[in-house]
């Protein structure tokens, strides 16, 4: 209900009014008096624990009734209400700053300019007149919120009084005036709008004579605090960070300070700037990491305090590891730092004995100092870290003390991603150390020890695998039978999970009976103890390193089947207990994967009863609660029986799909949170968090999106193994893959995005899958993928997601062909491309930038090649959809292409880098192969490039030139024959070169062997063939570029089949040289049975059979090879 006029100013006035100016009361019509009571209800409720939830529901149904504008008026008057308790004027204040902040367009510009003004000005008297502290920051935090809403687009600050009080109260006599100034300024640093130039000065003098109030130590922290925010408000201007350089030693000075007075606030805005304007620390970064360190050493803080000291270091070597490498000395001090943390342990007698896995205590010393090691190493790599921590290791393992043997272990652990390089060279040394460990006498060293393996199994492999098998495996069963320390069984077995994981199956197979034999034991004596006893941790861990074993080992695994499948089958069936819904979970898992192991021959006597296990288990799914670890091993496990029993697993997809699509449309909670919500918050509810700056961070809640990503990926299985199987069910996934594409969250907050990637890629299967019902519902299960996947192209910002939707629209236009994208579609695909384009030049550039930085260092570079070849990665997927458009509409989109043709031609300049070359003349092949002949109208921009080039010193670019030719001549026309003939010598020279064969060249040396066949093939007047003919049988065959091949041995059947004198010899005496070249491509598989030249090259071999003497002179020339494989071609072809 609208209120006729929520506010009667009593003074009209035109000037701004100053802070101690009297202030506009508020006054409310009759009207709007139940609104106030319905508020003030809510407020009341929602702070009184004894009341019940229904009162609380209730009153906020309610108040979300009331219009927005009347909730403005009416949380203010509560604010201003001095008879009110301090919790409801509390609780006021957070209701109209969330209003302000999530809902401002829908009230505020609502209320006439006159209640507007009252708002502003009530709002400024009550933070001079508030007696609370508590209350008045919140009133700060309101202006904050009002002021940030009220700069228009053009920078103006519409609230100009805000200003005025600001100024007055910073030179205010009243310490709480220049809190309150002070506070907003923290909270609103852009407060000033376009006239923060103007006011810089002024700014900075405010800020300095703030931080230098030696009377009142709060000032000087909140001044801190508004300093620091001011520079992340500013990050990007680096003028503005270097006029400001010289508050950074009062900063430095009022985080010592603050820390002291048990307050890390200044301490955390640090650490902000380290992760957001590492540069503005430049100017005093040694002092800036003295500090640090000596406040992370000093035990009297709080351990909070001394791990977020330690996080400026740590973040600083990952946003601006360059600076820091400079600074090696100071760093080397740091790392004695983390490695005392990691020794800071608790005895604990009960600890080996523990059934349940707690999480990883956070807070903890220990756990921040290895996550502090970790990160460092990655940040400024092995060549700094390593001979800074090698000999602190040695020493910690030789200390009498477990815990330093333990904090020795971990560090191992923790630095081998970072350190690859380096501790793969020494990586002798350090395993026979650790496995020396594995028989320490204290088991938390010997659960160590199992975890520096496990690691290193994962960081190294599979060097690690090949060349300390033997050590390995024998260490780890030996530590799985410590009968007494279940913890340390377990971890052994998890050890032994990453070891076997990445292990190459040749490696595995002569463990596999001590393998099998020591696991089968232990599971055996382990089910007895869960029934006699419950305990299960170890059983848990021994049945995945089974399932591991089986994985790797395959057909092997076959002997040892039926010594497992009863066990785990009774494990299923019996441990059906909410504390065994992990084991059983894990055994679920395990029968899955020994079931793909040995195939279907074998499994399928025990397939019915498994199904019928997962049947019930997927009948009670729906009672399952939403973090039973059941449901990703269920989504897992059926998802390789569909691979086992193929189409059978039809039957199934009635009972499986329904919980599956459910899993995969969990809608995780987001949320837009300030710094104050923030606090009632904490990350340990499963939320992750993302500052966004401006004093707000993005949150999602992270519980169930692995199990959606697991559910996404076991869709797109069922698609590809049922194919029109699976129709009954494309268009409800369609409906469900289509939206993933916009699911973004900032990959601070979330790593695995392949929830999208699953998306993305699941869209060419489903239409494959489509198909069975006809072109009419095809075409409209595309148009509803069409659009969305265009647009994902255009704003997805992963780039590993927009690689994978890239490749898949290429393949759906494929798919779909000629017709399948409206002019529409075209005109936004165009402009997408177009930007992906300017967008790849625009990070070459900035990455020459950078390498003309101070702080540039080999390091740096190493990172800028990763982004180089992650831009390159993205250019190779805007040639795939080119390639798709070409390949779909021919020459009828070459218009719609003449938008992109500079920046094409720009890509195949000289002066460009390889992989550009490369790919530039790779989008112009396509425009010759399937746009010809009026893709010649574009000869002047490519076609002398592309001869050129055929010389180049890379491999790749060459090859893409030759190829270029070979199109040329099969699809150009007329007009490129000069060409054809100008190629040729240069295609020669590269074929004859002396290292054409290397395997950096090969590639490139077997486009210019099947170039120049095309030419002799279909362009012969270009070319001496009598000439060439002998010297291009003697290149044959092709073993590395398959596709090329096929062309090779189409013509070679051509000139055989048309008996051409020079390729057959005189009295077929090159017979057997062509014995040759066939049987090794058939060996290499150059040529397959599905290929169409098979048929064609089996019949050459069998006319040679009819002649016995002919056929004995030809096999004889062969090895056993190359036998087989010419009987293979007889008997398939």
């Amino acid at each position: 209900m609208m209120c006729c006029s929520l506010f009667v100013p009593l003074i009209l006035f035109e000037r701004i009014r100053g802070p101690l100016d009297r202030p506009i009361p508020l006054r409310a019509c009759a009207a709007c008096c139940n609104h106030a009571r319905v508020v003030n209800g809510l407020i009341a409720v929602s702070i009184l624990d004894s009341l019940s939830m229904t009162a609380v529901s209730s009153s906020q149904e309610t108040y979300d009734t009331i219009v927005g504008q009347t909730k403005i008026t009416f949380l203010l008057q509560a604010i201003r209400d001095a008879s009110a308790a301090e919790e409801v004027k509390q609780m006021a204040a957070v209701l109209l700053r969330r209003l302000l902040s999530s809902s401002f367009e829908e009230t505020y510009p609502g209320l006439t300019l006159e209640m507007q003004t009252a708002v502003k000005t009530e709002l400024l008297s009550s933070i001079q007149q508030e007696t609370s502290p508590n209350i008045r920051k919140k009133v700060c935090d309101i202006a904050a919120e009002l002021t940030r809403n009220l700069i228009d687009d053009d920078g103006n600050n519409q609230w100009p009084e805000v200003l005025k009080f600001l100024f007055d109260s910073v030179n205010s006599d009243s310490v709480t005036l220049r809190e309150s100034a002070l506070h907003i300024f923290w909270n609103f640093p852009g407060i000033f709008g376009n006239q923060q130039q103007h006011y810089m000065e002024v700014i900075k003098r405010m800020l300095v004579q703030c931080m230098q109030d030696q009377a009142n130590p709060q000032i000087r922290t909140l001044a801190a605090r508004a300093a620091a925010s001011f520079v992340l408000a500013n990050e990007g201007n680096s003028a503005l960070l270097k006029h400001f350089a010289d508050l950074l030693p009062g900063l430095l000075q009022a985080v010592n300070d603050s820390c002291y007075q048990a307050d890390d606030s200044v301490l955390k805005s640090l650490v902000e700037i380290a992760d957001t304007a590492p540069k503005y620390l430049r100017p005093n970064l040694e002092a800036t990491l003295q500090l640090c360190l000596k406040l992370c050493a000093d035990t009297n803080l709080t351990n909070m305090q001394r791990q977020l000291s330690l996080e400026v270091v740590v973040t600083l070597s990952e946003t601006a590891a360059a600076m820091l490498r400079k600074h090696t000395a100071i760093v080397a001090q740091s790392v004695p730092q983390m490695l005392a943390m990691m020794v800071d342990l608790e005895d604990d007698d009960e600890w080996a004995m523990a059934d349940e896995l707690e999480d990883d205590d956070f807070d903890s010393n220990a756990v921040a100092g290895e996550s502090a090691l970790d990160r460092i190493a990655c940040g400024l790599g092995g060549k700094i870290i390593l001979p800074m921590i090698k000999q602190h290791i040695m020493q910690m393992l030789q200390n009498p003390d477990w815990k330093y043997r333990h904090a020795g272990l971990m560090a191992l652990s923790a630095i081998g991603e970072g350190c690859h390089q380096q501790m793969e060279a020494i990586l002798q040394e350090i395993v026979s150390f650790v496995l020396l460990f594995c028989a320490d006498p204290h088991p938390r060293v010997r659960y160590a020890a199992c975890n520096a393996i496990g690691q290193m199994a994962t960081d190294f492999a599979p060097t690690f695998q090949k060349k300390f098998h033997d050590k390995v495996i024998a260490a780890l069963l030996q530590t799985m039978e410590d009968q007494s320390n279940p913890r340390v069984q377990a971890h052994a077995a998890a050890a032994l999970i990453n070891f076997t994981e990445d292990c190459p199956k040749s490696l595995l197979i002569p463990y596999l009976d001590s393998l099998v034999q020591h696991l089968h034991v232990i599971m055996v004596a382990k089910l007895q103890e869960l029934i006699q006893k419950g305990t299960k941790l170890v059983l848990e861990q021994v049945v995945t390193s089974i399932a591991s074993v089986a994985d790797t080992a395959e057909e092997k695994f076959v002997p040892y089947y039926d010594l497992f499948m009863p066990s785990l089958k009774h494990i299923v069936e019996n441990a059906v207990q909410k504390e065994l819904r992990l084991l059983r979970g894990k055994t679920i898992e395990c029968i899955s994967l020994i079931g793909l192991a040995v195939g279907k021959e074998k499994f399928m006597p025990d397939a019915s009863a498994v199904m019928q296990l997962l049947l019930k288990t997927q009948t009670d799914f729906n009672d399952l609660e939403d973090d039973d670890p059941q449901i990703s091993y269920m989504i897992s496990a059926w998802a390789r029986m569909c691979k086992i029993l193929g189409k059978e697993f039809q039957q199934y997809l009635p009972v499986v799909m329904g919980p599956l699509m459910k899993t995969a449309s969990i809608k995780p909670e987001v949320a837009l949170l300030d710094t104050q919500d923030m606090e009632n918050i904490s990350e340990e509810d499963g939320w992750e968090f993302v500052n966004l700056g401006d004093q707000q961070s993005f949150g999602i809640k992270t519980a169930g999106l692995e199990e959606k990503a697991t559910a996404c990926q076991m869709l797109v299985c069922y698609a590809k193994e049922l194919k029109e199987g699976f129709v009954e069910y494309t268009e409800q996934v369609v409906k469900l893959m289509v939206p993933l594409l916009k699911f973004y969250f900032h990959d601070d907050i979330l790593s695995d995005l392949s929830y999208k990637r699953r998306g993305g890629g699941s869209m060419p299967l489903l239409l494959e899958c489509a198909r069975v019902r006809g072109p009419d519902y095809l075409t409209q299960m595309w148009h509803f993928m069409c659009d969305a996947l265009i647009k994902a192209i255009g704003t997805e910002p992963d780039s590993d997601v927009l690689s994978e939707i890239m490749h898949s629209f290429a393949k759906c236009i494929e798919l779909m062909g000629d017709g399948c994208l409206n002019n529409e579609h075209f005109e936004e695909l165009g402009g997408i491309l177009k930007g992906k384009l300017d967008e790849h030049f625009k990070n070459q550039e900035l990455r020459q930038t950078k390498r003309q930085d101070e702080d540039y260092d080999e390091q740096v570079e190493e990172s800028l090649q990763d982004e180089d070849e992650n831009d390159v990665y993205i250019l190779t997927k805007v040639s795939d959809i080119l390639h798709s458009v070409f390949s779909s509409y021919k020459e009828k989109v070459l218009p719609w292409f003449e938008q992109l043709l500079q920046l094409i031609v720009q890509l195949i300049c000289p002066s460009r880098p390889w992989a550009d070359r490369q790919w530039g003349l790779c989008i112009f092949d396509d425009v010759v192969e399937h746009c010809s002949p009026a893709s010649f109208k574009y000869a002047e921009y490519f076609l002398r490039p592309m001869l050129q080039s055929l010389c180049d010193t890379s491999p790749e670019v060459r090859q893409a030139a030759a190829y270029g030719v070979g199109v040329m001549a099969q699809y150009g026309g007329e007009s490129y024959r000069p060409f054809c003939t100008e190629a040729i010598p240069l295609l020669v020279r590269v074929i004859q070169a002396a290292d054409s064969r290397s395997k950096e060249t090969v590639n490139a040396t077997e486009n210019c062997i099947s170039a120049v066949g095309k030419v002799m093939r279909f362009r012969p007047e270009c070319v001496n063939v009598n000439e060439i003919l002998p010297h291009w049988l003697s290149w044959l065959p092709l073993n590395e570029d398959k596709e090329e091949a096929v062309h090779t041995f189409d013509f070679l059947c051509d000139l055989i089949e048309s008996n051409n004198p020079i390729v057959l010899g005189p009295d077929n005496a090159n017979l057997p040289k062509i014995f040759l070249i066939i049987a090794d491509g058939v060996a290499n598989e150059s040529v397959k049975s599905e290929d169409a030249c098979s048929k064609r090259l089996a019949n050459v071999i069998r006319q040679v059979q009819v002649s016995a003497g002919l056929w004995t002179q030809c096999v004889s020339t062969l090895n056993e090879t190359q036998q087989k494989a010419v009987q293979e071609l007889l008997n398939t072809a």
